[in-house]
């Protein structure tokens, strides 16, 4: 590299604008004093107003927790009291504000309007929400002078009672401020026009390349690669330039090839289906796309440099660093009362050659459904597996005992042969259960739809439950004389109707009743089955059309229930565009309800 000249060095200019500079040194430091003393005039005026809030406060707060009787003055008089004695030239109001922005009382007597009215104000919000002082300055148009307001919680044993809300009057702060400002104003401008005078000559020479930069660089920021930098000597800053439009040549290709990778990335991260969160080296999100934003029901504003943990609901579990250890993929259970909903989180640690973490990648995918299944199968499995070893068990007992002998027993052996049978029907019921269960499933089945008159269908089958029934148990009608045509498959709700009553006639005790209603709603007809049986507890309610749930299991079991009649019942009514439902309380009975979509016919169209 070409040695540079003396008086063309750079150094020795930055030596004679130095000496320069000394000229205005005094002027940096008024002005320096100047902030310092604007800052301490300000200080010094909120700490003034801070002390005597706090005078103020303890008594505010010793009415807010007082106990009234009923001859004390009300909370608003005794506030009033309070702050009517209290004068300051530099307080305009004082109001008190309970938690819920109500204001209780005022300082001044022309605002007594506003006591019970819900204050709309910023600052006594954010105090409250934080718990904590808060305070702003703003200019008062209609005063035409700066007023500061300040909001200072009230506390009581670790709780926001109330918050003390001062409006102060700090303009006179800055009319001192003024005042000193206009005395170094004079001596600086002398001193500015010296320098700029000399500076203008001796700094051309140095401005001018540089300023040459200046543009070429924010040219670059811009995008703009193809202007040059111009160069004027072979100094140190006609070195600069030579060495800036090679950076310039050199951005250009990089730039281009970022800029293509990234398109690539975005392209790829928008089209995933799995969510992904990348974050800095601190935890702090710093990317996401828009399926994981989509999965937290999130918009990016409230997720961005918040830390991974808190993101994903396991800050009280996990911190940032135990993240970086994790290998094995987790479950995040974002489920509700009212549906379920779990993601996998898989992390990925980015570092550097040398070891040290960048930042963390996490990739999400919503497993809600195969967590559902697999719980489905689980339960499924164990819940057959249940049901078809009882019955078997049982025959296998009754039939070693008859291999053993004890069919010679005549007596014992016709017992022991009806059980048999009686197992092995069971086991019928519960697989053509099974299979309907399955066709429905796959949709694998076919409604045979016709026209019938639902008052009439409902009225024959109760017939024939109450011409066949064995328990002394009164059937109540509750039923309208008008005809209700809808089109339904009356096979399939024959069994309906068959699996509701039979359930209803195994639970009902002895001279109880199982009531029958009908009736018309909009669109739609509602039929009610109820008994008054022992009911079923108010969380399980919901469950009974699950399958193989019982209420009762052993009572069920007993009578040859297989746990799917309801789940079949809810399945039917599904399929021909209904809903079905129950209410019950335990000890009080069941009543079961369901709707069949119902069209209002013309008149004369049945004739």
């Amino acid at each position: 590299m070409q040695k540079v000249g003396f008086f063309r060095s750079i150094h020795v200019k930055l030596v004679l604008i130095y000496v320069l500079l000394i000229m205005v040194a005094m002027q940096i430091i008024g002005l320096y004093f100047v902030q310092k003393l604007e800052q301490t005039l300000k200080d010094n005026f909120t700490n003034s107003i801070t002390d005597k809030m706090n005078l103020v406060e303890f008594s505010v707060r010793e009415e807010l927790i007082k106990e009234r009787s009923t001859d004390d003055p009300t909370l608003e008089q005794s506030l009033r009291t309070v702050l009517s004695g209290f004068n300051s030239d530099d307080i305009n109001e004082i109001r008190v504000v309970n938690p819920r922005y109500r204001i209780l009382a005022t300082s001044v007597l022309d605002n007594q309007v506003m006591v019970g009215q819900r204050s709309l104000d910023d600052t006594i919000k954010r105090s409250i929400a934080s718990e904590s002082p808060y305070e702003n300055i703003y200019y008062d148009e209609t005063m035409r002078e700066r007023i500061m307001v300040r909001a200072q919680p009230i506390l009581f044993n670790g709780e926001v009672i109330g918050t003390l809300y001062v409006v102060s009057n700090i303009e006179n702060v800055y009319q001192q401020i003024d005042e000193v400002t206009q005395i170094l104003a004079g001596g600086t401008a002398f001193s500015l026009t010296i320098t700029i005078i000399i500076g203008i000559f001796i700094a051309q020479t140095i401005t001018r390349p540089i300023s040459d930069m200046r543009r070429q660089a924010q040219a670059m920021a811009k995008g703009n690669f193809s202007r040059k930098v111009r160069v004027y000597g072979n100094d140190e800053i006609g070195q600069l330039a030579i060495a800036f439009n090679h950076l310039t040549n050199q951005l250009q290709e990089s730039q281009s090839t970022t800029e293509s990778e990234r398109r690539k990335l975005a392209s790829v991260l928008e089209n995933m289906t799995d969510g992904v969160i990348a974050t800095d080296r601190k935890g702090r999100v710093s990317l996401i796309n828009d399926s994981a934003l989509s999965m937290f029901r999130l918009t990016r504003d409230l997720v961005l440099n918040r830390p991974i943990a808190s993101i994903l609901g396991l800050e009280q579990e996990y911190t940032f660093e135990d993240l970086i250890q994790i290998k094995d993929s987790i479950a995040l259970d974002f489920s509700t009362d009212e549906r379920p909903y779990i993601l996998r989180a898989t992390f990925s640690v980015t570092q550097r050659e040398t070891g040290f973490v960048n930042g963390l990648i996490v990739v999400l995918h919503d497993n809600t459904e195969q967590e559902k299944i697999d719980m489905e199968r689980r339960e499924f499995v164990s819940n057959v597996s249940h049901e078809l070893r009882t019955p078997l068990t049982t025959m296998r007992s009754y039939l070693e005992a008859l291999a053993e002998g004890a069919w010679q027993n005549e007596e014992i052996a016709p017992s022991f042969l009806h059980v048999t049978q009686t197992e092995t029907e069971r086991m019928i019921r519960l697989v053509n259960d099974l299979l309907k269960l399955s066709r429905m499933d796959s949709q694998d089945y076919d409604l045979n739809r016709e026209w019938v008159d639902f008052n009439q269908f409902f009225n024959a089958i109760i017939d024939r439950f109450e011409f066949s029934k064995s328990q002394n148990v009164h059937f109540r009608r509750l039923l309208p004389s008008t005809e209700l045509f809808v089109e339904i498959d009356p096979d399939k709700m024959t069994q309906v109707l068959d699996n509701i009553i039979s359930n209803a006639l195994k639970y009902s005790p002895d001279g109880g009743d199982i009531r029958f209603g009908l009736s018309l709603q909009g669109d739609f007809i509602k039929v009610m089955i109820s008994d008054d049986g022992m009911g079923i507890p108010k969380e399980n309610v919901n469950r009974i059309f699950e399958r193989f749930y019982r209420a009762d299991r052993a009572r069920s079991r007993a009578m040859g229930g297989t746990g799917l009649g309801l789940a079949i019942a809810k399945e039917m009514i599904a399929a021909h565009g209904g809903e079905i439902w129950a209410d019950s309380e335990e000890g009080q009975g069941t009543t079961i309800f369901f709707t069949l979509p119902f069209e209002q016919q013309e008149e004369g169209e049945w004739d």
